[in-house]
């Protein structure tokens, strides 16, 4: 196992890797895998706190375009699927989701940031066909803040991290 772990561990390690490894992270977390990428921002900051800004706004920009492949996953699977969802009858509660999320439309993408939910809401916003464009930007506002609050609640929460950086 060793073989394969430590020149993984060191492609990643955040001081050579930083921003490229917040990204990667970052796209892959958003995604309908179950990671989190808070860790490595967290992580990057304090190892350099001059990245707060470059690590949040890179991070955004990675979890953003996740969002994006779950919306294009989502839109892709509709198209797919779309015969054979005509010939079924629907849920009660799949009608009232569909409804509250047609209702908010691209709008309910700031959402997105949710864990547990929040993947899985950009595709069905690609299912119901929400228009792309504002439900990249309405993600993006979301993640953002997210990345934004999460960040400096845990440099404020843990100033004296990683030998008091």
């Amino acid at each position: 196992m060793d073989e394969w772990i430590n020149p993984l561990l060191k492609l990643l390690a955040l001081p050579e890797y930083g921003l490229s490894t917040v990204f990667l992270v970052s796209f892959i977390s958003a995604t309908l895998l179950p990671m989190g990428s808070e860790p490595v921002v967290f992580g990057l900051v304090k190892l350099n706190p001059a990245m707060f800004w470059p690590a949040v706004l890179v991070a955004t920009a990675g979890n953003t375009l996740g969002g994006a492949l779950d919306w294009w996953m989502g839109m892709s699977a509709h198209k797919v699927t779309e015969k054979i969802a005509e010939k079924r009858h629907r849920s009660p509660h799949h009608s009232r989701a569909a409804i509250w999320l047609e209702k908010l439309g691209p709008k309910a993408c700031l959402l997105a940031w949710l864990p547990m939910v929040g993947d899985p809401l950009c595709a069905v916003a690609g299912w119901l066909k929400l228009p792309f464009w504002p439900c990249l930007f309405y993600m993006a506002i979301g993640k953002f803040l997210r990345y934004f609050m999460m960040t400096g609640s845990l440099i404020w929460a843990f100033p004296g991290v990683l030998g008091g950086v």
